[in-house]
């Protein structure tokens, strides 16, 4: 995951976690994230914990085909670590990087790996991102054999030119021929990513991707406006001149496009940058983060939380080979959220959901401000009456001052 990171403390060699987030274990939803941190080419956009093979060099510790054993040796470890508390699966979530990079078998070995060490629940999510150009209707065909329910593609954009200045390498109708070869391997979930904001894209540009990516007939769409993380070669584009950034009034415009084209495709939204034709179409992984359930990360610069403590592992896959080969936790650094900040990031990410944040929940001041917030238009008058803060299209703009009133 991308950003900058707290120092933390140590993270013990057992990984043992302190009571405080051991308390309530198997009674919050519980859910494991696999980061697969291989790429075949680096896009410029991204600055995810990814290598490709000439970054790493070809080392035997840090291959595509040594991860899937250091992945499952880290499940294990994960269950030693939580102990012999029912702490079913509900989700499961194979991210990266590129996760279809590596063969169907071996996500279904590491799928099995979590069945057997935690067991799946009846009706348990399992998704896998792919890169366009990393699967066909064969690999599609073998994740579903495999236990995978749900597929998420990285489309971004449908036009030539957004796709070049992203350095994405797939052809622009490639992302329908996969949603297309997914439906047909039986997969009823099919998600899309999109991404707006590109430095050059036009609002036509932006509009031809939206209806493309709905000609495509996903049950689920994200669409992301594009940040310019320090360190990537766009950003470095855009400091020199070479590219001009994108306003943050045109993003406002564009979120409100997409809105506009994805709800009249039949797809609500139910998360700020997230939109799903039925709750049964919404990513229950990413609702699991969004409503502070459980997950363990397993990988390279993979991220957990249980209970209020988080920790990240170390990133680049040679040291985490290293550690896991030794038998010791992966992890880099963990904190352990006070009250206070537990509650900012509930309020946080609480008022991104269509569902809303319930009134009564907030503190002090949030309760106080909650009305002005929604005299404001940036909540809805009908939701507040009920007991809960459910942001309006304008709200959804503002995500961030309203997350401010209502913590301050």
């Amino acid at each position: 995951m991308p950003g900058a990171l707290p120092d933390g403390e140590p993270v013990p060699a057992g990984g043992t976690l302190p009571e405080s987030a051991r308390a309530g274990l198997g009674k919050r939803p519980f859910g494991i994230y696999v980061h697969v941190p291989f790429c075949a080419t680096r896009c410029g956009y991204c600055d995810f914990n990814t290598y490709t093979a000439a970054e790493l060099g070809g080392g035997p510790s840090a291959s595509l085909a040594t991860y899937p054993a250091l992945a499952i040796a880290e499940i294990g470890f994960a269950r030693k670590v939580l102990g012999d508390v029912d702490a079913g699966v509900s989700t499961v979530f194979f991210g990266g990087g590129t996760p279809t990079l590596l063969p169907p078998t071996a996500l279904g070995d590491i799928l099995r790996a979590v069945d057997g060490e935690f067991g799946l629940r009846p009706g348990a999510e399992v998704t896998a991102e792919a890169n366009p150009e990393s699967v066909d209707e064969a690999s599609l065909a073998g994740l579903r054999e495999q236990g995978i329910t749900r597929v998420s593609f990285g489309m971004q954009s449908a036009v030539p030119s957004v796709l070049a200045t992203l350095d994405r390498v797939h052809q622009p109708g490639r992302p329908a021929h996969c949603a297309a070869w997914a439906r047909a391997a039986g997969f009823s979930h099919v998600s899309l990513d999109l991404i707006y904001g590109t430095p050059g894209e036009t609002d036509a540009d932006w509009r031809c991707s939206l209806d493309a990516a709905v000609a495509a007939r996903p049950d689920h769409v994200s669409a992301y406006a594009l940040t310019l993380e320090p360190g990537t070669r766009l950003a470095a584009r855009v400091r020199r001149g070479e590219l001009a950034g994108t306003d943050d009034d045109v993003l406002a415009d564009r979120y409100l496009v997409a809105d506009e084209v994805l709800t009249a495709a039949g797809l609500g939204w139910y998360e700020i940058s997230n939109w799903a034709a039925s709750e049964p179409s919404r990513c229950a992984h990413n609702m699991l983060y969004w409503t502070e359930g459980d997950w363990w990360g397993i990988g390279p610069g993979a991220h957990s939380h249980v209970g209020g403590t988080r920790w990240w592992n170390v990133r680049h896959p040679a040291a985490y080979a290293a550690r896991i080969a030794a038998g010791n936790s992966p992890g880099q650094a963990r904190e352990v959220l006070a009250e206070p900040e537990r509650q900012l990031e509930r309020v946080m990410l609480g008022i991104r959901l269509a569902q809303g944040y319930p009134v009564p929940m907030l503190g002090p001041a949030g309760r106080a401000n909650a009305a002005a917030v929604v005299a404001e238009g940036l909540a809805s008058r009908g939701a507040y009456a009920d007991g809960r803060i459910v942001l309006t299209q304008r709200g959804r703009l503002l995500a961030d001052a309203v997350t401010r009133a209502l913590t301050d």
